[in-house]
Parts: C-alpha cells; sequence; structure tokens
C-alpha cells in the first residue's frame, strides 16, 4: 500500500486506553502514537515489537504519529482499519490479486439495508 509519507521504524513500549501507543523511534525518542483500531490486538500489542508509524504534521492533530503496521516473522500486519478498502482498492487497480476483473464497484447497495464493498464485474 502507498502511504500518504514515508513510514517511520520504532519499537513498541506498550499500548494503553486502546487508542494510544508508546513507541521508542530508531533515534532514541520517545512517541505517543494514535492507533486507529479498537480491537484489543492482544498478539500485535507485545512489547519490542517492530512497528511502523506515519508522521502527520497538521496542527490540528493532537499526536503527529499514527501507528500503521507491525512487522512480526517476517511480515507486515496491518494495525489501522481505516486501511482495509483502500489496500483492497489498490489491489484492485493494479491486478495484484490476478482476478483478472473487467471493472469493479466500490460500496455498492446490497438489499434494503446492506452493502458489499466491492462488487467485481468479470
Amino acid at each position: 500500500m502507498k502511504f500518504e509519507s514515508s513510514l517511520i521504524k520504532g519499537t513498541l513500549i506498550k499500548r494503553y486506553k486502546r487508542f494510544l501507543a508508546d513507541v521508542t523511534l530508531e533515534n532514541g525518542s520517545i512517541v505517543t502514537a494514535h492507533v486507529a483500531n479498537p480491537g484489543s490486538m492482544l498478539e500485535l500489542s507485545r512489547p519490542g515489537s517492530t512497528i511502523w508509524l506515519e508522521f502527520n504534521n497538521n496542527p490540528k492533530r493532537k499526536l503527529k504519529y499514527s501507528w500503521k503496521l507491525i512487522e512480526t516473522k517476517n511480515t507486515f500486519i496491518g494495525v489501522d482499519t481505516h486501511n482495509a478498502n483502500k489496500i483492497v482498492k489498490e489491489a484492485l487497480d493494479n491486478d495484484s490479486l490476478n482476478l483478472n476483473q473487467k471493472k469493479y464497484q466500490s460500496e455498492v447497495k446490497y438489499g434494503e439495508n446492506s452493502r458489499v464493498d466491492f462488487l467485481l464485474h468479470f
């Protein structure tokens, strides 16, 4: 996935209050990052884990860093729940999934009170 800015490597100190994490950056500084994932993430919130943050200098933000990925066993796992559909869209746009769909639609109404994230046309 393409992020808005280069990701910054860090080491997780702790996650707390569901949406906050303290992280040591490679330069030794300690920052507090926003965690856009309300789940418990017990297996992904172990102190000492390598995580990747995105920096945002927007003056309206309280926290300048957001936790985007965790590196585990040479695999990257996205922790920002807002990115799930962006990742699928990027994969469909680049045909990374080798589905050979002719086109797709996103957020399509399905039934009376539902929708599907992506409707693929083959």
